[in-house]
């Protein structure tokens, strides 16, 4: 099935749920205005459409393969990468000066959910470079930034994040990679690296690894951590790839899915030493690396974004088309389709409104960002840097987890044919799995939100964020009678939140940290439902008539998926006991 880009959906949702319409009034988003947002989110769907998407089927079937040391990617992907430097789109949200557009990650964010939708292992590549860019800017000298943000902005080389080893994935403590000082102010990386996602490959000429690696006098654990930046190629005089580093690819990793995009265990220093440049400071690494990680976690938050609108789009296709049975909605001679079966329905508006909530919550992350970015001297600034730290975690978590469960809703709604792979329908539920492992676990995503998020500030972000949500529901109380449930509903959502954050605060770390992950879905619904609601109100304001289904789907939303927040409640309240007790049912001895 080909692959529509939901253009005006998305610019829906970026208006009216996510600030846009009040970004292009107090000029935060000066630079998307006149229809410029409407504009470049078209050409960014035809690029989705007309060049990545037809290649995704390829990428699942023949992947990237390794021979004597080279990794070759699936056939149309050199040329696809082509066409991407050619449009610019590596440098949306680049820094002006070294080439980028400067443009609002709010768009950046719409433009990667139609991109990870059409082909989200070909995107994989861009997504690390534009946080390449993140940490370099950020924390580079100006010598690193000058040398190699204009290769990186243009897209004519990409960047790789390293931190993974066999023994330290979550826990970076146990990093053995090291790094020795050279007299001429260079490092000497030794190491070895598993996980990397485009370590090596043909669409460029240059790979530049951002690596983590401990100096010899390095304090323990993780404040003894140091960034470096390593590349494929050393460049020469002139800027171009010179003599090659002592750095490869070992081997790819055989995985269930994004098989286009080629996972590398590398080495580093076989021989004399992987020559690299420091990267901030020394022993200061690991803040470095979480600039990239950061804008990677919404970024990888958007990949389930748009494989869950992929997969919902075929299942629909494949409804409409499928028949079976006989419904009592079918009028027609034979069999129905079967759309019009009611359990095909619910399966198919979960998948939407599910899909639909994320993308609200990742929207206004995005949002978030900017406005801590470009309110300058803005007393707001703070108060947006804080809302962003707040929602990246449920961002990630949630709209990854919905990514695995909206595909395999997608998977049964195409019956037998879904388990076959002729039709693609198992390829979503494949590629869309490792997004809630990469990047930090959704676990990490939940402890960090119960643990950091939450009393941050003493909790200012969380408290700003209740109050907006509930200014919402009031806001749908006065809307008429098509709201009255569905603030009924979200009210009470709400008040499983608070009572649940007013709980944790008030328990044992373990306690609290058995509770995390219902305590983050919980949140998302009440994020995601309230994201709806509001869009819902937009909607009718356009017009009652409502020709989206906008007001139903956030009706579908409280009614059917908002409403298990109290039985999330429960089980952060009374179910750590349950948790902490287990080693008998689990057969373990602690």
């Amino acid at each position: 099935m080909t692959f529509r880009a939901p253009v005006d959906d998305l610019l829906f949702v970026m208006t009216h749920g996510a600030g846009l319409a009040q970004g292009l009034e107090n000029g935060v988003y000066h630079d998307l205005e006149d229809g410029m947002a409407a504009t470049l989110l078209a050409e960014a769907g035809k690029f989705a459409e007309s060049v990545i998407a037809p290649i995704n089927r390829a990428g699942d079937t023949q992947g990237a393969t390794l021979a004597n040391g080279v990794v070759t990617t699936a056939p149309g992907w050199v040329e696809a990468y082509g066409h991407w430097r050619e449009g610019g789109w590596n440098g949306v949200c680049a820094p002006i000066e070294h080439g980028g557009m400067g443009l609002p990650h709010l768009l950046q964010a719409a433009c990667l959910d139609m991109w990870n939708g059409a082909n989200m292992a070909f995107t994989l590549a861009p997504l690390l470079t534009f946080g390449a860019i993140d940490a370099l800017t950020a924390h580079g000298s100006p010598e690193l930034q000058e040398r190699w943000l204009g290769k990186l902005v243009s897209g004519e080389w990409t960047a790789t994040m390293n931190l993974t080893e066999p023994q330290a994935g979550s826990d970076l403590a146990a990093l053995r990679s090291r790094a020795e000082r050279a007299a001429d102010g260079t490092y000497r990386v030794f190491g070895q690296k598993i996980y990397i996602t485009y370590g090596e490959h043909d669409m460029t000429d240059n790979i530049v690894h951002l690596v983590l690696a401990r100096l010899p006098d390095a304090p323990a654990g993780t404040r003894g951590i140091s960034l470096f930046l390593v590349p494929k190629f050393l460049p020469g005089a002139d800027g171009s790839p010179g003599a090659r580093n002592d750095l490869r690819c070992t081997g790819l990793e055989h995985k269930m899915g994004i098989h286009g995009s080629p996972t590398c265990s590398m080495s580093f220093g076989d021989n004399e030493g992987a020559i690299g440049w420091l990267i901030g400071e020394e022993n200061k690494g690991l803040a470095c690396m979480f600039t990239m990680m950061n804008a990677a976690r919404l970024a990888v938050g958007l990949q389930g974004v748009g494989i869950g609108e992929r997969a919902f789009q075929q299942a629909l296709a494949f409804a409409m088309e499928r028949r079976q049975g006989k419904s009592a909605r079918h009028t027609g001679e034979g069999m129905s389709p079967i759309v019009h079966h009611s359990d095909v329905r619910r399966m198919l508006m979960t998948m939407k409104a599910l899909t639909q909530a994320a993308r609200v919550i990742c929207y206004m992350t995005a949002n978030a960002i900017d406005l801590a970015n470009r309110r300058h001297h803005d007393p707001a600034r703070h108060l947006a840097a804080e809302r962003a730290a707040l929602l990246t975690p449920v961002a990630k978590a949630f709209a990854t987890d919905i990514g695995s469960e909206v595909a395999s809703l997608g998977v049964q709604i195409h019956g037998g044919m879904g388990y076959i792979e002729e039709t693609g329908a198992a390829q979503h539920l494949r590629d869309a799995r490792i997004a809630a492992i990469y990047e930090g676990t959704n676990g990490v995503q939940a402890i960090d939100l119960v643990l950091r998020k939450i009393s941050f500030e003493r909790g200012s972000a969380f408290r700003l964020e209740m109050e907006e949500m509930r200014w919402i529901v009031e806001q749908a109380k006065a809307a008429g009678v098509r709201f009255t449930d569905m603030a009924t509903r979200l009210d009470d959502t709400l008040d499983g939140l608070e009572a649940a954050a007013a709980y944790l605060q008030q328990i044992s770390r373990s306690e609290v940290l058995a509770g995390a992950t219902p305590f983050l879905r919980l949140f998302a619904l009440a994020r995601g439902g309230t994201g709806l609601a509001a869009l819902a109100l937009a909607a009718q304001r356009e017009d009652p008539s409502d020709p989206a289904g906008r007001i139903t789907l956030a009706q579908f939303f409280a009614q059917n998926i908002a409403s298990g927040a109290r039985a999330l409640e429960t089980a952060i309240v009374q179910g750590h006991e349950s948790v902490l007790e287990s080693d008998a049912a689990l057969g373990i001895s602690v």
